[in-house]
């Protein structure tokens, strides 16, 4: 008998998704992780990017940005403070975002932090549009 994961993908306003899967890939703060049935159970640190959940041949793609991922027995719990469907995001925006960021002046470690966070995020944000148009 196969098993199944259960995937929950939750942000601070609400559940984004809930369903089955196959296989599970999140962008982690250092790298990207994938899950399958049997996963030992783990908490990890989310980074920013490109979240595949494989179900039925189908693979759902959303673009997550921060947050915590647990997995326990066959649960797939994604805790992120922002969770979007690839065909959601908007391209125009996520450039707007990066030029604002390239050009915002940054004099102090945390001011060059900061716009280099925005920076990476509007970057994930293109990729995960790319990746979504290439299928």
């Amino acid at each position: 008998m196969f098993v199944e994961l259960q995937c929950i993908v939750v942000t601070p306003e609400r559940t984004v998704h809930e369903a089955p899967a196959e296989f599970v890939a999140l962008p982690l703060y250092d790298g990207e992780i994938g899950i399958a049935p049997g996963h030992s159970p783990m908490i990890g640190r989310l980074g920013w990017g490109e979240m595949r959940i494989a179900h039925e041949g189908q693979t759902n793609r959303f673009y997550v940005e921060g947050g915590f991922v647990e997995v326990s027995g066959q649960t797939v719990s994604v805790l992120t403070s922002r969770a979007v469907p690839a065909d959601q995001l908007n391209e125009l925006a996520a450039k707007e975002q990066l030029h604002t960021a390239l050009e915002q002046p940054a004099h102090t470690p945390e001011e060059m932090d900061a716009r280099q966070r925005l920076a990476d995020q509007a970057r994930a944000q293109l990729r995960v549009i790319r990746r979504a148009k290439e299928l």
